[in-house]
């Protein structure tokens, strides 16, 4: 049997195991699969019933901090009309062995078959202990956080302390610095190093913001912002960094939004990769269309992005689905 027969695909929060067959009696486990900080395994066992295992990897770290899961699995039948078969969605539940998630099918299968997890959260037990918390909310906000510093220049945006420059978002307005502005952006610096009326009015109009994502985007900038705020923002934020030339942001937000996708917003995302020049969310957002045939769950909302999506990115999802065909 092929190695491939035990590789298990992922991409962000997704994992994928392909089997092309089981005997009538048999038990495969899979290669280890890196979702969150944990090695993960899928297994099967075909009996009488239909056993499917997930479990992580005994480690030091599975021991000291085992996950605390939420996820949705599925195992999908992939010829004909890819019949699917749904757990109910598990919640919080703690996995430390093989033995803390058993889901027995009674229904026979057939032939080529997947079993797909999408991940919804995971979480640990702070070290100092206290309620558990999301793994993949806690980078953000210790990478860009900085105590004193921060909380000072947060102070001065939120308290309004001798701001001398006027943002007019859509909706609204709120005052600024020139010079924290300046520092964080070259297009600001441009802005108020030369003859602009940006530098005579001592304003700045930015019509396509709404104002509560224009707060976002300077906590941002001042270094306070809040990790909700963030993800409620990420695309307008997106943007505000391609048109501001701020990178840390841009990349942030693209690491983000690599994050969580989903059959809701994979199509918004692959539009905004193409748009933003974002090669990896790209990549993704076709794997996750493509590769792991989320395509068939959307046909009406791709039906729809065929009529108004760029061409080009139109001729690379034609391509990757042929490419998809070949190699099945």
């Amino acid at each position: 049997m092929s190695d491939s027969a035990y590789k298990v695909e992922t991409t962000s929060r997704l994992a994928q195991w392909r089997i092309d067959n089981l005997a009538s009696c048999t038990y495969r486990k899979s290669d280890p699969f890196k979702i969150g900080k944990w090695n993960w395994h899928l297994s099967v066992e075909k009996n009488k019933m239909l056993f499917v295992k997930l479990y992580p990897e005994i480690s030091n770290l599975t021991r000291e901090n085992p996950p605390i899961a939420s996820f949705i699995i599925r195992v999908v039948s992939s010829a004909g009309d890819r019949r699917s078969l749904a757990h109910p969605e598990i919640t919080d539940k703690q996995l430390k062995s093989h033995d803390d998630f058993v889901w027995a099918i009674d229904v026979p299968l057939t032939g080529k078959f997947i079993i797909d997890v999408e991940f919804l959260d995971l979480k640990i037990v702070p070290s100092d202990g206290g309620e558990p918390c999301s793994i993949w909310a806690e980078g953000f906000t210790r990478k860009r956080s900085n105590a004193t510093a921060l909380a000072s220049l947060g102070r001065m945006l939120t308290e309004s302390i001798h701001t001398d420059i006027i943002i007019n978002a859509s909706d609204g307005s709120i005052g600024a610095h020139r010079a924290v502005l300046a520092a964080r952006s070259p297009v600001f610096q441009s802005m108020f190093s030369h003859d602009l009326k940006e530098k005579e009015l001592s304003t700045i109009n930015i019509p396509d913001m709404s104002i509560d994502a224009c707060q976002a985007f300077l906590r941002y900038i001042y270094g306070n912002i809040e990790h909700e705020e963030f993800l409620t923002h990420r695309l307008a934020l997106l943007r505000a960094a391609d048109k501001y030339d701020i990178s840390d942001l841009k990349e942030a937000c693209h690491d983000s939004l690599l994050e969580d996708i989903d059959t809701k917003n994979v199509l918004e995302r692959l539009q905004n990769a193409s748009l933003y020049q974002l090669p990896k969310l790209k990549s993704n957002c076709m794997r996750y269309l493509v590769k792991f045939g989320k395509i068939f769950d959307i046909r009406d909302e791709f039906s729809a992005f065929l009529q108004c999506a760029d061409r080009e990115l139109i001729a690379e999802v034609f391509n990757e689905v042929l490419g998809a065909w070949k190699g099945f």
